[in-house]
């Protein structure tokens, strides 16, 4: 099967907060945060700390999510060339070619550790913070991206 792709830059970006999102560590911090603005709420509520203090918290809270929602997101695309290529690719049985204008690469399927699918790609991780997109777009049809999700569970695992 052979595909042909670039990438839509509002769904590169939902990808990418997918990604972050999917991160234990920030997963932890957001609900730390959010257990920490409502605490906050509570106590301004009951009048056991002042408006400032309340107003504080606030802040870390929103300059926390549009951080993790706009920022971290936006910056990793706007860094990362890959995102603005043509990319070629033709999966064969024991590997995957990929081509773009700067050149090609053989990548085996064991080169991967997992993959996890979002509404709009495949995520093909190579570790925990390195991966590679397929957009689920760039098959012509339903039939193709199902071939394609079980030739990735079967060569390289679902996580």
């Amino acid at each position: 099967m052979n595909i042909s792709f670039t990438y839509n830059r509002s769904k590169v970006i939902q990808a990418l907060r997918y990604h972050f999102i999917s991160k234990k560590e920030i997963r932890l911090l957001i609900i730390f945060v959010n257990v920490f603005a409502l605490f906050a709420a509570a106590m301004f509520f009951w009048k056991k700390i002042t408006p400032v203090a309340f107003l504080l918290s606030s802040f870390l809270w929103f300059a926390l999510m549009i951080s993790f929602w706009f920022i971290l997101p936006l910056t990793v695309y706007n860094r990362a060339k890959t995102f603005k290529d043509a990319f070629n690719l033709t999966f064969l049985d024991s590997y995957m070619h990929i081509e773009n204008p700067n050149g090609s690469k053989n990548w085996n399927y064991n080169s991967f550790k997992y993959f996890i699918e979002t509404p709009n790609f495949f995520h093909l991780y190579i570790d925990d913070r390195s991966f590679f997109l397929i957009p689920k777009d760039a098959f012509a049809n339903d039939d193709d991206t199902h071939n394609a999700r079980v030739l990735l569970r079967e060569k390289i695992g679902q996580k």
